[in-house]
C-alpha cells in the first residue's frame, strides 16, 4: 500500500536518477531526457548498476537469513524484478518492508508492483532521504523500531552533497534503530575509474543530477561505530556470504558496498 499523501506530478523536463538507473538496467520506465543523459555515460556505468543490484539482492537475503524481518529501503528506485521485498519475503514470508523514494513515477509503479506476500506487509513513502526524521516517523507506522531493522541505503548517498550532511543523515537513521539492526550501503566512487576522466561529460551529468563521488575512506566513514560484516567495504562482487562468488564481469565497477551491524 502507499501512504495517503497527495500525488506529486512527474517532471519530465529534467532527468531523474531513479529513471536513469532504470534505463541503465534495461527498464522502460524512463523518458527521453533520462535516456539522453544515460547515453553520455560509459558502458561501465551500466555494468556498475547491474553489479549494485546484485549486491542488494545478496545483502538483503543474508540479512533475512540472520533473522532480520523488517526492512527500510530509502532510495528505492523504479521497481525492477526481483524487488527487495521479494528477496526478503522469499526467506521470511512475514517480512515487512517500507520503501522510500522522492520520484513520483516510483510511487506510481510502487502502488502497482510492490505487492507483499499474504503473510508480510509492504508500504511506500514519498519522501526524501534528506528528511530522515519524517521518514522514521512514518516508517514507524508499519515497522517496530524497537526491534532490529535492515536499513538499505543502496546507490543513494552519492546524490547527497557534503553540504547536505550525508553523515549526519545516516547517523539520524541509525540512532533511531534498535541494536542488532543492519546498515546495507553502497556508494559510487571514482577510485576504480580506469584512465583519464572526461571532465566535460562529468560536468554535464552533475549539472543535471548533482552528485558527489567519494573515496573508500569516505565511504567507510558511514560505518563508523558499527560492526562491519566481513569482508568489509569492497566492490560489489566481492561482497557475498554463504553463496558462491558472483561473476564480477570484465569491466571495473564504480562502487563500494558494505554491510554492518548496529551494536
Amino acid at each position: 500500500m502507499a501512504s495517503g499523501v497527495p500525488k506529486p506530478q512527474v517532471d519530465t523536463s529534467r532527468p531523474h536518477s531513479a529513471r536513469v538507473y532504470d534505463y541503465l538496467l534495461g527498464g522502460k520506465d524512463n523518458y527521453l531526457v533520462d535516456q539522453q543523459l544515460a547515453d553520455l555515460l560509459p558502458d561501465l556505468v551500466a555494468h556498475t548498476a547491474r553489479q549494485n543490484r546484485a549486491f542488494m539482492h545478496r545483502a538483503v537475503a543474508w540479512s533475512a537469513r540472520t533473522g532480520i524481518d523488517q526492512f527500510l529501503d530509502v532510495g528505492t528506485g523504479i521497481p525492477t524484478q526481483p524487488n527487495l521485498h521479494q528477496i526478503a519475503q522469499g526467506v521470511d514470508p512475514a517480512a515487512r518492508v517500507v520503501y522510500v523514494d522522492n520520484d513520483p513515477i516510483v510511487l506510481r509503479h510502487a502502488e502497482a508492483l510492490l505487492v507483499s506476500s499474504p503473510e508480510g506487509r509492504t508500504d511506500y513513502l514519498h519522501a526524501d532521504v534528506r528528511d530522515p526524521a519524517a521518514i522514521l516517523e512514518r516508517a514507524g507506522e508499519l515497522l517496530d523500531l524497537d526491534r532490529p531493522v535492515a536499513l538499505s541505503l543502496v546507490a543513494l548517498l552519492h546524490f547527497v552533497l557534503d553540504e547536505e550532511d550525508p553523515y549526519g543523515i545516516v547517523r539520524t537513521f541509525l540512532d533511531a534503530l534498535a541494536p542488532g539492526s543492519h546498515l546495507v550501503l553502497s556508494h559510487a566512487t571514482m577510485d576504480t575509474f580506469p584512465g583519464p576522466v572526461d571532465h566535460e561529460q562529468e560536468r554535464m551529468y552533475r549539472s543535471n543530477i548533482p552528485n558527489q563521488m567519494r573515496t573508500r575512506a569516505e565511504v567507510e566513514r558511514f560505518f563508523d561505530g558499527l560492526d562491519l560484516v566481513e569482508p568489509g567495504v569492497v566492490t560489489p562482487a566481492e561482497w557475498f556470504k554463504d553463496t558462491p562468488a558472483p561473476d564480477a564481469g570484465d569491466l571495473p565497477v564504480l562502487l563500494y558496498a558494505g554491510v554492518a551491524r548496529l551494536p
